[in-house]
């Protein structure tokens, strides 16, 4: 289950992020995805470690 949320997670950071970062610029929304990616994939296992395991 910590794959599938990581996987979730990083999908909907990703595209905050990229929203996030569009209103300044492509590079921009790039960089601000890749970190809200990340974030995703933190929080997403955290959710799946405490609530699913």
């Amino acid at each position: 289950m910590g794959k599938l949320f990581a996987f979730i997670g990083s999908t909907i950071g990703g595209y905050a992020g990229w929203a996030l970062g569009a209103t300044v610029g492509l590079t921009t929304a790039f960089m601000v995805s890749m970190v809200g990616t990340g974030i995703g994939i933190y929080y997403g296992r955290l959710i799946a470690k405490n609530y699913i395991d």
